[in-house]
């Protein structure tokens, strides 16, 4: 079983960046995993944000239409068993609980594709 662990949410202002991380543990290698983050709010289905193929080199993000892409960049160190979400540019409609999740699949985009959870950590943007 892998255990992720979201960290660096917080209360910021509108303009600020924030980088999350997701610590992978309960393996002694690195997963096999596509990465993903989600984001939900209360009363809200839970959304895609962005996810990340094993390697890295493929990468996807959510295409609605306050799309993240341009503002968030995902990434992952296996080394470190550490997936990232680098968010720049914040905005009051990025408020959320943000979580991490693995994946078995080759690519994963929607949560029933994933197969782990963290916890979720909070990212609160004021205006």
């Amino acid at each position: 079983q892998v255990q992720l662990v979201e960290s660096g949410g917080g209360l910021v202002q509108a303009g600020d960046s924030l980088r999350l991380s997701c610590a992978a543990s309960g393996r002694t290698f690195s997963p096999p995993y596509t990465m993903g983050w989600f984001r939900q709010v209360p009363g809200k289905e839970r959304q895609f944000v962005a996810a990340i193929s094993e390697s890295g080199s493929r990468t996807y993000y959510a295409n609605y239409a306050d799309s993240v892409k341009g503002r968030f960049t995902i990434s992952r160190d296996n080394a470190k068993n550490t997936v990232y979400l680098q968010m720049n540019s914040l905005k009051s409609e990025d408020t959320a609980v943000y979580y991490c999740a693995a994946s078995d699949r080759f690519r994963a985009t929607i949560a029933g594709q994933f197969d782990y959870w963290g916890q979720g950590t909070q990212v609160t943007v004021s205006s």
